[in-house]
């Protein structure tokens, strides 16, 4: 390749080609000037080229003022500056400390109106309430009741206490503890299961007849019939079936034995037994809500009005409990269960039993501090504070908020004055009202020692109240009966079977002893 003569019009200088009107400058050392074209590549004998420039950098094709253009994943240019902006990559997801919780934590965060996942919150695909809650289960043989207000069901968080109601056909057991949730509000608490000066105990229940498994309903009419067949009945057969059922159970045995012999159960028990025992093994058969109906609305029609008997159905009776008695006792006897026991009442205790008619009571266990020392002042000013006694302030809280919201407020109460909440209550009212509100409030601080008192009192002095004997055991033995045993020996310093064994005799103590011993 041959190059143009030296051109002395520059040092260093080549004239243009012929072709080219604008002369060009081939820099022959690194210090020529920038923004000219490199020299031809040097031949064999000419300086080594690396003494030459390198090619200026092109201009960048995106913009160094938007951080959101494209990056590319490496700089083309080798050994040159990187036209793009320095700096970590922007990313398109949030930061940790944006309103998305961060992505190596458990959704929800900690600070999350959720509680934390590993509260004992119900899971979102189990049945409220939890199955792992620090609160105990309930032994519930409940039915789902579809006319039962939407309302209360969509909105309470409060679990179903130990129900004995049950349908017909089926047994229907529901573990139900409640939430341990804590919101973090600092005004919101969840309500534990304490022990504590005015908080309720646990409501765990631990029943003393269990569904048999296996259970046979064919096999168990023939046997009651076999026993009931003849000359003389065989009790002891009749005890070891009806004894050892549940209540579901012994309604599947009394549709099986009328389907197989055309007979009704009840009706032939009641032909070959009597007395005590007779009473006893016709509420085991019978529906526990129409057993329950049953027994008010003999204490509202008998002569006088057995208030004891209303106080302890209904004073300690959930939303879901009273709307079942509500419903049988308007079909067995075609009147309302509100109409009769305020036709039967008066006063303020006639106000109390409209009110827990109603079944409305706030069944959230959730508990609210600030309101609890609100209605706690609201208590204070009614009675204590006040010439004479405002009874529907008492009626209102006592009768509408939730079992845990009401340990909180007598403890707030006592907070506020220095003496337990009974002593108010005592101070303020007498007569059946009392006697109401007190149940109440041994209800929502341990329900089994209530019912333990209202067995002793069944059994004490002379002679028994053998309808109260026979409904609580016949009730509460697949409920929380174990409880109920361990607190009546705390009390009383005797056991309930003995107790049983001392005050009742022949096949009804023996029926009576296979339901509470288990």
């Amino acid at each position: 390749m041959s190059y143009p003569p030296y051109n002395p019009q520059g040092p260093g200088m080549y004239p243009p080609p012929e072709h080219m009107t604008t002369p060009l400058s081939y820099p022959m050392n690194p210090g020529a000037p920038m923004g000219s074209y490199p020299s031809y590549p040097a031949n064999p004998g000419m300086p080594n080229p690396s003494q030459y420039p390198s090619y200026p950098p092109n201009p960048s094709p995106y913009p160094t003022s938007n951080p959101s253009m494209p990056m590319p994943s490496s700089n083309p240019y080798p050994g040159q500056a990187s036209p793009y902006p320095p700096g970590p990559q922007a990313s398109p997801y949030p930061s940790q400390n944006s309103a998305y919780p961060p992505q190596n934590s458990a959704y929800p965060p900690q600070n999350s109106a959720y509680p934390p996942q590993n509260s004992a919150y119900p899971p979102q695909n189990s049945a409220y309430p939890p199955q792992n809650s620090a609160y105990p289960p309930q032994a519930s043989a409940y039915p789902p009741n579809p006319s039962y207000p939407s309302g209360q069901q969509a909105h309470s968080a409060y679990p179903p206490q130990a129900s004995p109601y049950t349908s017909q056909s089926h047994s229907y057991q529901t573990n139900a503890p409640p939430p341990a949730s804590n919101m973090g509000s600092g005004h919101q608490t969840h309500f534990p299961g304490s022990q504590q000066a005015g908080q309720p105990h646990s409501t765990k229940g631990t029943p003393t007849v269990r569904p048999a498994n296996p259970f046979n309903p064919t096999q168990d009419a023939e046997i009651l019939r076999k026993a009931m067949k003849g000359f003389g009945t065989d009790e002891k057969a009749i005890i070891n079936v009806l004894a050892n059922r549940t209540n579901a159970q012994r309604q599947e045995i009394a549709v099986k034995f009328k389907t197989l012999y055309g007979k009704d159960l009840i009706k032939d028990l009641k032909s070959e037994l009597s007395g005590n025992f007779e009473d006893l093994v016709v509420a085991l058969i019978t529906p526990i809500s129409s057993l329950l109906a049953r027994d008010l609305n003999k204490a509202v029609s008998c002569i006088g009005t057995e208030e004891e008997t209303i106080i302890e159905i209904l004073c300690t009776a959930t939303n879901h409990e009273i709307y079942a008695i509500r419903t049988a006792y308007q079909s067995m006897y075609g009147s309302s269960l509100e109409d009769d026991m305020a036709s039967d009442t008066s006063g303020s205790f006639r106000r109390l039993l409209v009110s827990l008619c109603q079944a409305a009571r706030d069944e959230n266990y959730i508990v609210d501090m600030a309101a609890a020392q609100n209605d706690a002042q609201k208590l204070l000013r009614a009675g204590e504070l006040r010439l004479g006694t405002d009874e529907s302030s008492f009626n209102a809280i006592l009768c509408s908020r939730s079992f845990p919201q009401l340990a909180q407020i007598f403890m707030e109460y006592q907070r506020l004055t220095g003496h337990d909440f009974t002593k108010a209550i005592e101070n303020e009212f007498s007569g059946d009202i009392k006697d109401g509100l007190l149940a109440i409030v041994k209800t929502v601080r341990d329900r089994h020692a209530y019912f333990a008192e209202q067995l002793y009192n069944s059994m004490k002095g002379f002679g028994t109240k053998d309808r109260a004997l026979q409904r609580i055991v016949a009730v509460r033995s697949e409920i929380d009966m174990v409880e109920i045993k361990r607190a009546f020996s705390a009390k009383y310093g005797k056991s309930l079977e003995e107790f049983i064994h001392d005050d009742t005799s022949g096949d009804y103590k023996k029926c009576l002893l296979a339901l509470v011993s288990g």
